[in-house]
């Protein structure tokens, strides 16, 4: 393989050594993100009985044909069915039992009449609401004038009308919203096989960083690379750690990196992978005794092997990656410059943290967009190059493509313009100069 390495081969390489996360049962609120290993099969129907979908009156067919206010149907109230009751009244002909939402239908109801359908057993006009039982018990028996009819099965929720037994409610590879987490527990699902969100630590390098909303002295900047990366990797669905800084020693950050390998499954730094004379990941982390596993010494078996790497990509030229400690815990270090550091994120970070929780796709789906603006783009030839742009699909039902325009430069320092972005505008290696109309490639980030 050539000294240069392209973006899908870095991507590669990292992918074929990433392994989905072994599965595990959680609760449900602790599976919220997590992706499910195997089909989840309804046990029983939903809902699991015929109930009332309103608060009204459950009759009988025949006894309310055509009424109206003019001549109502007048019926006799044999009690309440509330959400939850057992020992059921039966509805004879001339009778009603007032239902409240949610409540079985009684045996012997047809359908349900809506309390605005009726007088709410007041003897009045049309009803707005029932009165409640504490302060009109009167209203549970008596009589109820009824004002329109109403057809089989109407304001009922039929049994398994949601989901019947024995269907799939949610398949292998779901990831578990709130929508999924609810239908879980309604199909009496408490717990649930998963693939957990992967732990990923953080970190940022440099002397010259200081955390926000500390003062600047001469030469320093505030640490912004580790809270991107730690928002975009929980953004990810992952749960990250953020580490502080740590300054350009050697032996302080593998000591640092070994303190952490306990509760990550995969490790994030930034910065120090370049050529100068001060890049400390790549001084720390370049010996194969930096972790070394006593009696291992082979990268599948393992002794540690961080390999630092040149891409043909701008930004984020300079690259490395390995696995290290006991567990193999794979490492992706990425360049300092912010916006290097976020393509970076995107490009490598990110499907790997997809493959250890089994999601696919691993990448960002990309589209075709038409470049916009008043100027031509310029890339470097050789490079493929990562433009930040701001992207606007088509509008619904248009066969027409979405546009992009690019903002900010090429520089990878200028995180302003990063932060308007919601797209990345990924020119090939042999495309040196694009003109506003012509068709790109776009990937987008939201």
């Amino acid at each position: 393989m050539s000294e240069t390495w392209s973006v899908d081969e870095h991507l590669e390489d990292i992918l074929r050594s990433v392994r989905p996360l072994d599965p595990i049962e959680l609760n449900l609120l602790d599976a919220q993100g997590c992706v499910l290993v195997d089909d989840v099969v309804v046990p029983t129907a939903l809902p699991p009985f015929d109930n009332s979908s309103m608060d009204g009156y459950a009759v009988r067919i025949a006894d309310v044909e055509g009424a109206s206010e003019e001549f109502p149907a007048v019926l006799g109230v044999i009690g309440d069915v509330a959400a939850g009751s057992t020992g059921l009244p039966t509805v004879a002909s001339g009778q009603a039992a007032r239902i409240m939402t949610g409540a079985p239908l009684p045996p012997g109801a047809e359908a349900v009449v809506p309390v605005e359908w009726t007088d709410g057993g007041t003897g009045g006009g049309p009803a707005d609401a029932m009165r409640a039982h504490s302060s009109a018990p009167q209203d549970a028996t008596g009589q109820v004038r009824v004002h329109r009819p109403v057809v089989a099965g109407q304001h009922v929720r039929v049994k398994g009308s949601d989901v019947r037994p024995g269907t799939v409610a949610l398949k292998a590879g779901t990831v578990l919203g709130p929508a999924q987490v609810g239908l879980l527990a309604a199909i009496g699902r408490g717990s649930v096989t998963v693939r957990p969100r992967p732990r990923v630590v953080v970190l940022s390098t440099g002397s010259e960083l200081v955390a926000p909303g500390e003062p600047l002295g001469p030469g320093q900047i505030h640490d912004a690379n580790s809270f991107v990366l730690t928002a975009a990797a929980r953004a990810a669905g992952a749960i990250p750690y953020r580490v502080g800084a740590v300054a350009d020693d050697a032996e302080t950050l593998r000591s640092t990196i070994e303190d952490q390998l306990i509760r990550a499954d995969l490790v994030v730094t930034s910065g120090g992978v370049s050529v100068g004379a001060y890049d400390v990941v790549k001084e720390a982390l370049s010996r194969v005794e930096a972790f070394a596993v006593e009696g291992e010494d082979e990268r599948d078996g393992a002794g540690d092997v961080v390999e630092f790497r040149r891409l043909a990509m701008q930004p984020g030229k300079p690259q490395g990656f390995g696995l290290i400690g006991p567990d193999r815990t794979p490492i992706l270090t990425l360049p300092g410059n912010p916006v290097s550091a976020y393509v970076s994120f995107e490009l490598f970070v990110r499907p790997a943290l997809r493959t250890l929780m089994g999601q696919e796709p691993v990448r960002r789906p990309s589209v075709r967009a038409r470049l916009t603006g008043e100027t031509p783009v310029s890339s470097p030839e050789g490079k493929r190059q990562f433009l930040r742009g701001v992207y606007t699909p088509p509008a619904d039902g248009d066969d027409e493509l979405g546009t992009v325009s690019a903002v900010g430069g090429a520089g990878s320092h200028l995180i302003g313009a990063l932060a308007q972005a919601n797209a990345l505008i990924d020119i090939p290696e042999k495309t040196g100069r694009l003109k506003p109309g012509d068709e790109v490639t776009v990937v987008p980030l939201d």
